[in-house]
């Protein structure tokens, strides 16, 4: 791809992003006339099937728009599924120690017990490039991005995020509120986490990404750290847009 998410993420440029709920190409088609930064299909909550993420995903690689996976667990099968129909990377859920972070690196990458190689996907050029080049592409474009959401992935931060091949590191807020008992992203044992997280990804010098609700959360975000904004997702934003129109005209005078 001629754009470059890994090579922006390194630099610590602000990224944003959002997640995209709807397997229908004609919304990449839309979302890649935006000013958004990247997409991520959220494969794990919402109903994509193989066939349905290929074709997002074929668009997204026509209109040049970075677009990650979010599969719905780390198997180095769905992993695999993600990256030969031409996902720029993974979002991998459930992160919670070393040994995942390292099985994932590894099962999304070339290598003896890595990634198993096919010149003729998508991903690849359908059989039209030699493999040197396609093997250079890996290093140069692949991102591996572990979600931390569990407590256990907050201890092991700084181990997850000093893995050879992870590019970055996703707090999931919602699910670490669920897991400390609270009912609020907000709360402070949630932000605490986060800090704390924020803090052994960026020592290690990886991306430090998050969920965001909208772009109001931003600047308290940033302070944590954070340089790659998932803001809501495109049925927020449908939702959004049709209260506004709705209300503006029912409060019209």
């Amino acid at each position: 791809m001629k754009a470059n998410l890994k090579k922006d993420m390194k630099s610590g440029k602000v990224l944003v992003g959002t997640f995209v709920k709807t397997p229908a190409p004609e919304l990449i088609e839309i979302l890649a006339k935006s000013n958004l930064d990247f997409l991520a299909l959220d494969c794990e909550h919402a109903p994509f099937d193989r066939g349905r993420m290929d074709m997002c995903l074929g668009i997204a690689r026509a209109l040049d728009i970075p677009t990650l996976v979010r599969v719905p667990t780390g198997t180095a099968s769905e992993i695999l599924k993600a990256m030969d129909s031409g996902a720029v990377g993974v979002i991998v859920p459930h992160v919670d120690s070393v040994e995942k972070a390292e099985m994932i690196a590894r099962a999304a990458r070339f290598g003896h017990g890595g990634r198993g190689y096919a010149g003729t996907t998508r991903w690849a050029g359908f059989g039209t490039r030699p493999m040197a080049e396609v093997l250079a592409q890996s290093i140069e474009e692949t991102i591996i991005i572990a979600q931390i959401e569990e407590p256990e992935g907050v201890v092991a931060a700084a181990g997850i995020a000093g893995v050879d091949g992870v590019d970055g590191v996703f707090v999931g807020p919602a699910d670490l509120a669920v897991c400390y008992g609270k009912t609020d992203m907000n709360d402070q044992a949630v932000l605490d986490a986060m800090q704390s997280t924020g803090k052994a990804t960026l020592a290690a010098g990886k991306t430090f990404m998050t969920f965001a609700t909208d772009s109001t959360v931003g600047p308290q975000l940033k302070k944590l750290g954070v340089t790659m904004f998932f803001v809501a997702s495109e049925h927020a934003f449908m939702l959004r847009g049709a209260n506004a129109e709705a209300k503006a005209l029912h409060d019209m005078e």
